[in-house]
């Protein structure tokens, strides 16, 4: 469910503005809009934030080029890390100068300038008979490469000294770093008015009572009404036990619902799962990726806490173990199959040569998909009119369904009765999407229902992707494994086998891991689209929300 939210203002003596918002933060209850904090503090404590970053990024960069790196590290401050890079810096201007000079001079020869100055004076028209620059150099070519190579030694010491900084303790000043910017932020937001100061937020509902104790603990005034028409307050979605780790999907992607919108995360899980699978399409990977997250599991265990981490965890293996799941159904591992499980009804109907049974289990989850969204808006509808409509849409998706499957040849032809489905369906849109007062402002909606239910049909056919996809996945597979396989075919003697058997190993692991990264951008690509557009659209999601998060101290 999507939390109600109360918008919040809290007034406080201007005095204790500090104090106050240092109760806020340990509350940890109140979102507060920060984004328009520009003032001096504020980007003081940006900038501290930024130097922090910027020498974490030094020290890491001169620990890659470090020949000694299991060295012991020591503390280095912030700012210390930073003069050593404003030397080093200097140190290359030096080096850059030193070598364009050296490139300059060096067709020359190992000449002495102060001579060379010397006999241009005594001995009149040398430059005749002497090759020598227009402008002398300041010291020996020699000189110039002395000077170089102590120029150079030089930034090797800096490099070493910063190879050697423990940049973990930088790191762990990082939550402290992100709390000052906030906490400056929020005090350039506090208004002050004569002797009260007040603060604007939003604040879950389910926190309301926390609210007023810690306020009246504190003496703060609060003021709290139901958020406008106008306004756009925060979503903080609250999926039911199982589902919550979705939560961190929708974090990774950047996406929320909008305030008014609904709470998808249970049909979002699941049919991700799906798509999950079939994308992937080979039990094999879902094996390795179920490894990797067993592995990640053991690492967590050793220092739990992080939320995030637990939740993507979760969702792998959830997702790990469908696909493991859907290579037990389909008989795929690695591009092969195995002879034991060629029998099974799953593996015969799925390996159907012309692929119908495939794309009709993709129309079939599509359609399931959209359906689920109309019929979703009519019960949450269903008590004004325009539920009616929503009903009617379901039944034009389940006649678009026939139509798909007919058009690809799966289905001879369209039943008769979803043609009486259809017309009782498009009677409904028509007569109850807009309702009579909302003729003048919405009329125009009518117009566009032909188009709508093209893109209905279309929305179905996109599931055909799940197939595709998957079966390219196969294929590529199967073309590596054939390739790996026949540089063993005549090869007669024993030390040919043995080349030819390592290029075979190195062709199946670099094959395989291409299409397991492609795999997983395929995952991205279209699994989320599936979700977040075709889905969405048939519910009225518009992922147009932004995420709640309180005004709090940060995690490590």
């Amino acid at each position: 469910m999507i939390v109600p939210m109360k918008h919040l203002d809290l007034i406080c003596i201007a005095s204790s503005k500090e104090a106050t918002l240092l109760g806020l933060r340990e509350l940890g209850a109140v979102h507060i809009d920060l984004s328009e904090a520009s003032g001096v503090s504020f980007a003081d404590a940006r900038r501290e934030a930024a130097d922090a970053a910027t020498a974490v990024r030094l020290v890491r960069k001169a620990r890659e080029n470090s020949e000694d790196k299991d060295a012991d590290l020591r503390p280095l401050s912030v700012g210390g890390v930073l003069a050593l890079a404003a030397d080093k810096a200097k140190l290359e201007e030096e080096r850059d100068r030193l070598n364009a000079e050296i490139r300059k001079y060096s067709c020359y020869g190992d000449f002495d300038p102060v001579l060379a100055e010397k006999l241009l004076k005594d001995v009149a028209g040398l430059r005749d008979y002497v090759e020598l620059p227009e402008k002398l150099p300041s010291m020996r070519l020699s000189k110039f490469i002395e000077k170089l190579d102590r120029v150079e030694n030089r930034i090797r010491i800096v490099d070493s000294k910063l190879a050697l900084v423990d940049e973990k303790l930088i790191l762990a000043e990082f939550p402290s770093l992100e709390d000052r910017i906030k906490f400056e932020a929020a005090a350039e937001i506090m208004s002050s008015k004569g002797e009260l100061a007040v603060i604007s937020g939003w604040v879950a509902e389910t926190s309301l009572e926390k609210l007023r104790k810690v306020a009246s603990e504190n003496g703060w005034g609060v003021l709290l009404r139901d958020p406008t028409t106008e306004e756009n307050p925060p979503t903080l979605v609250t999926p039911p036990k199982f589902f919550k780790p979705v939560k961190a999907l929708f974090d990774g992607l950047g996406i929320a619902p909008a305030y008014t919108e609904a709470d998808v995360s249970v049909p979002f899980m699941c049919y991700f799962s799906l798509f999950f699978a079939m994308l992937v399409g080979d039990g094999a990977y879902g094996a390795i990726f179920l490894a990797a997250t067993l592995f990640g599991w053991k690492k967590y265990r050793q220092n739990p806490g992080n939320l995030v981490i637990r939740s993507w965890l979760i969702m792998m293996t959830v997702f790990s173990a469908s696909t493991v799941l859907w290579g037990l159904l389909s008989n795929t591992w690695f591009g092969a199959q195995i002879p034991w499980f060629k029998d099974w009804p799953t593996v015969q109907w799925l390996a159907d040569p012309s692929y119908q049974n495939m794309m009709l289990l993709c129309f079939t989850i599509g359609v399931s998909h959209l359906i689920l969204a109309r019929l979703w808006n009519g019960i949450c509808k269903i008590n004004d009119s325009t539920a009616i409509a929503e009903f009617g849409w379901a039944g034009i998706l389940l006649f678009m369904y026939f139509v798909t499957n007919s058009i690809v040849g799966i289905f001879a032809s369209i039943p008769k009765v979803m043609f009486y489905v259809f017309g009782v369906s498009l009677i409904a849109v028509f007569g109850f999407t807009v309702k009579p007062a909302e003729l003048k402002s919405r009329g125009a909606e009518l117009g566009m229902l032909p188009l709508n239910i093209m893109s209905a049909l279309g929305d179905i056919i996109s599931y055909v992707r799940l197939f595709a996809v998957g079966l390219a996945s196969v294929k590529v597979a199967e073309n590596f494994n054939s390739m790996a396989t026949g540089l063993l075919l005549g090869a007669d003697d024993w030390y040919i086998k043995a080349i030819m058997s390592v290029l075979m190993v190195a062709i199946l692991i670099v094959g395989h891991g291409l299409n397991l990264a492609m795999a997983g951008l395929s995952i991205l690509v279209h699994a989320v689209r599936l979700n977040t557009l075709e889905f969405s659209n048939h519910k009225g999601i518009s992922w147009a929300g932004y995420a709640f998060k309180p005004f709090k101290k940060t995690k490590e």
